[in-house]
């Protein structure tokens, strides 16, 4: 923050600023930014032709935005990001007794009104609001009328406040972030009573606490996310809320794999390189994120809970650790990813599936896990099969094959199983298998993998090893 900035009322006068409401300042802001050119919501991939046009347009119409997706599509990270549209400090009265951040030329409390009223100007202090603490968010369940909107203060009414006036209120989050924004996610989950709080809010822009109506001239731009399962189920959301939302903003999964895996990576945050570097072929990258796509179709799987984004990051994540610590172990530099290390997703999977009790014929949890992982290895086998032809691999291994592999097995092991190099590896698996044994481990067991995913060849554990058999 600039240290020449006003510090009094008279000051910011002679500074020139000017008051706006937060919805024209985000608005100011974002034209500015346009008009420079440049990405406006950087980390934010896949919405670029969807989801973004339409917050340009909600944010230019000045609306209060709805964000309507099942989990882990983004939503949060979509209405945090609209922090980055406003000023940098805001001017607010430097009053301790003031529950709000009140603009200097037009204060909405009472208290307020009469500071600057009695004050000589050159003596009404000014303090400066950063924009990263003028957002605020709140996840519904759990939430209480006093929590966002406000209560009737016990001790203010022993002192002698009037229960109809602002004096003897507590205030909640929203009228706290008074020139700010505020978000509420999970709107379906919060009950009447709150979701009329928030209409008389939207519509009104007062305050009605216990039956008395306190009028402010609240400025805050709410947003809201919700799963449109519960959205939309009748009685969840009352009609009046719903209609006072000026724009729905629809979000999505990744709408094909090859976008998926881009956020996975870019998402992940993982260092390949350094001491213990691991080089991930592209197939196993198209299996992690073949998962989520599998999960999210699967008959298994609840699909009004939805599978998130942070399904496919948490499974990478595992399956390049669990490569790591091969390398680690073997001395092999890089480590490579192979099909034995998805025996590990269980640890980062269970818990974020939600199981369709009516399809999953009680399965459990992990067999369910077990089975997606299967139809994505068939999948991304067969597209390969498809695509490249490898049929001259595919034939290598169908001919009284006998292989045991494993997370743990160095891959030396697979190299004595497999002493002519096919040359389809290199056109199928856009890697030299030839110069890596580690690379081409990790081909011998997706070949295996898809095998059996179509029925080619069967599979046997012992011990903790996989052996594959025709």
């Amino acid at each position: 923050m600039s240290t020449n900035r006003p510090t009094t009322l008279k000051l910011l006068r002679e500074s020139g600023w000017q008051s706006k409401s937060v919805k024209e300042e985000l608005k100011a802001n974002f034209l500015s930014a346009m008009k420079r050119g440049g990405e406006l919501f950087p980390g934010i991939v896949g919405y670029e032709n969807t989801v973004i046009p339409e917050i340009h347009i909600a944010i230019l119409a000045g609306h209060d935005m709805l964000f309507l997706g099942e989990k882990g599509q983004a939503k949060s990270r979509l209405m945090r990001s609209l922090v980055q549209f406003l000023d940098d400090d805001l001017p607010y009265l430097d009053m301790p007794s003031s529950p709000v951040h009140e603009d200097p030329y037009h204060p909405i409390t009472k208290a307020g009104r009469e500071f600057v009223a009695n004050t000589p100007e050159d003596q009404v202090k000014i303090a400066w609001w950063p924009k990263k603490e003028r957002y605020a968010e709140r996840l519904a369940p759990g939430t209480k009328f006093a929590d966002i909107i406000g209560e009737i203060d016990p001790a203010k009414l022993a002192a002698g406040a009037s229960m109809s006036a602002e004096e003897a209120l507590h205030f909640g989050l929203i009228p706290r972030m008074h020139r700010g924004i505020f978000a509420m996610n999970e709107v379906p989950e919060l009950d009447d009573l709150i979701q009329v709080g928030l209409f008389n809010i939207l519509e009104e822009r007062d305050v009605q606490i216990r039956g008395y109506p306190i009028q402010f001239d609240l400025d805050v731009l709410i947003l809201f996310s919700a799963n449109p399962t519960t959205y939309n189920r009748s009685g969840k959301v009352i009609p009046q809320l719903k209609d006072r939302i000026g724009s729905l903003i629809q979000t999505h999964y990744p709408l094909d794999r090859s976008l998926g895996i881009d956020i996975t990576e870019k998402e992940s945050g993982i260092d390949l390189g350094g001491e213990f570097p691991v080089a991930v072929p592209f197939f196993m990258k198209e299996i992690i994120e073949q998962v989520s796509i599998s999960a999210r179709k699967s008959k298994y799987v609840d699909h009004a809970s939805g599978v998130s984004a942070r399904f496919s990051l948490a499974n990478y994540r595992t399956m390049v650790a669990s490569a790591r610590c091969r390398g680690v172990r073997l001395g092999e530099k890089p480590a490579v990813p192979r099909i034995s290390d998805l025996g590990h997703l269980p640890a980062s999977s269970l818990g974020k599936l939600e199981l369709d009790m009516m399809g999953s014929n009680q399965m459990s949890e992990k067999q369910v896990l077990e089975s997606i992982i299967a139809d994505a290895v068939r999948i991304v086998f067969e597209e390969y099969l498809d695509k490249h032809g490898v049929d001259e691999i595919a034939e290598v291994f169908s001919k009284g094959v006998k292989i045991e592999v494993g997370d743990m097995l160095p891959s030396s092991d697979y190299a004595k199983r497999l002493k002519r190099v096919p040359k389809a590896w290199d056109k199928a698996f856009e890697v030299n298998a030839g110069e890596s044994e580690a690379m081409r481990a990790s081909c011998v067991e997706f070949v295996l993998a898809g095998l059996y995913a179509s029925d080619r060849i069967s599979r046997a554990t012992k011990h903790g090893r996989i052996i594959y058999e025709t």
